[in-house]
């Protein structure tokens, strides 16, 4: 093998290495503005989620705000006017009311 055959396949796996470099920025960039953010927020939500208790105030993705009347495994019974009761998904619930988002 030549020394220009050895210098061309040097040069070839380097460009090849430097090529791939941007993508590897691109995706640790998304990675630490988007990605990292959300799956904070999500085990926030998590976190908040398990822990209602009766008596919460909270506000549904819907909007409805109501205080957590009962709590079920996957639902909630929502008390949201003097004897008037809805029954939700603990999915729906987006917040506790008076919370700010960080």
């Amino acid at each position: 093998m030549s020394v220009l055959a050895v210098t061309i396949a040097q040069t070839t796996g380097q460009s090849g290495l430097i090529n791939f470099l941007p993508l590897v920025l691109i995706f640790g960039i998304f990675y630490f503005l988007l990605i990292a953010p959300m799956r904070k927020r999500q085990k926030q939500l998590q976190q908040m989620l398990s822990e209602l208790k009766k008596g919460d105030r909270v506000v549904t993705n819907g909007g409805i705000h109501g205080e957590v009347y009962a709590l079920d495994e996957e639902t909630l019974l929502l008390k949201v006017a003097e004897n008037v009761r809805i029954k939700v998904a603990r999915s729906a619930i987006s917040g506790k009311q008076g919370e700010e988002d960080s």
